[in-house]
C-alpha cells in the first residue's frame, strides 16, 4: 500500500506531515480502508500517483487534469487561507528582481506539468504581451526562485503555499520581489486509486485536520479540507509546453 503527502514535504514540514498522515491512516481504518504505516518517500511522483495500490497521495492540478483524472478518485483539496483564494483555491506569485521587467524575460519553471510554476506563469505572460526568450528548468519551486535571485532567469512562479513556507524557513526568499498574483484556480488534489468512494476518504482527511495538534496545524498551515468535483479541474485549459511557441 502506498501513501504519500509529498507536493509540500519539506524537511521543515516532515515531523508534523508524519503526524497528520497517522492521524488520516486512523480515520480511515475506522471506514474499514488498510494504509500504511508510514508515507512513502522513495518513489517518483508518478509511480505514486498511478500505484493500483495507492491509498491516500496529493497531486497538481494539472497532472490531473492533464493525465490523471481518468484514471484515480478525487477527494478534495486543502484549504490553506491562502490571501485572495477562497477555500479549496490557490494561486500563484509571479517572482522577479528588483527593477524593470524584460519584454522578454527567462522563465524559472519547475516542471511542464506545473499548474503553479508553469501555467500560471505562462498565462501570467501571455496577460501582459511578454514573450520569454529563454525557459530555465529547475525541477523545484525553491529551485526556480534561486535561479531568479542567481540572475539565471527574469521570471519565476511558484503556489502561494510554498512561497508561505519559503518566506518562513528560507531567509534567502527575502531578496525576491513579488510582482503580481495569479488568479486562483482549485488547490492540489487529493487522489485514492480509481473506483474508490470518495466520501470515507474526505470524512479521514477532515476529522485529521480537525484532530491536528495546534502547532501542526500552524507548521502545515492547514484550514480544512474542501471536497471537489473533477469538473473543477477539467474546465481549466492545458498549457502549451515550455518552449514551444503560441499558437
Amino acid at each position: 500500500m502506498i501513501a504519500a503527502l509529498p507536493m509540500y514535504d519539506g524537511p521543515e514540514t516532515r515531523a508534523a506531515t508524519d503526524r497528520f498522515w497517522q492521524l488520516i491512516n486512523e480515520g480511515l481504518a475506522r471506514h474499514g480502508i488498510d494504509g500504511p504505516d508510514s508515507l512513502t518517500r522513495d518513489r517518483t511522483l508518478w509511480e505514486i500517483w498511478q500505484a493500483p495500490d495507492l491509498v491516500l497521495a496529493q497531486t497538481c492540478g494539472l497532472p490531473y487534469r492533464a493525465r490523471l483524472h481518468g484514471s484515480v478518485t478525487l477527494i478534495g483539496a486543502a484549504d490553506f487561507g491562502l490571501p485572495g483564494c477562497a477555500p479549496g483555491e490557490y494561486n500563484s506569485v509571479i517572482l522577479g528582481r528588483a527593477g524593470p521587467l524584460p519584454d522578454a524575460p527567462v522563465l524559472a519553471v519547475n516542471e511542464a506539468l506545473s499548474q503553479s510554476g508553469w501555467a500560471a506563469l505562462d498565462g501570467f505572460c501571455r496577460d501582459r504581451g511578454l514573450t520569454p526568450s529563454d525557459i530555465v528548468l529547475t525541477g523545484a519551486h525553491r529551485a526556480s526562485v534561486r535561479a531568479v535571485l542567481d540572475g539565471r532567469a527574469d521570471l519565476a512562479a511558484c503556489d502561494a503555499q510554498s512561497w508561505w513556507l519559503m518566506q518562513r524557513h528560507d531567509d534567502w526568499s527575502g531578496s525576491a520581489a513579488e510582482i503580481a498574483r495569479t488568479p486562483p484556480t482549485p488547490g492540489l488534489p487529493f487522489i485514492t486509486r480509481a473506483g474508490q468512494d470518495p466520501a470515507p476518504y474526505l470524512d479521514a482527511l477532515r476529522d485529521a485536520c480537525a484532530a491536528l495538534a495546534p502547532e501542526d496545524r500552524a507548521a502545515l498551515n492547514l484550514r480544512g479540507i474542501v471536497a471537489m468535483t473533477p469538473g473543477c479541474y477539467t474546465a481549466l485549459s492545458i498549457p502549451r509546453a515550455p518552449g514551444k511557441p503560441r499558437a
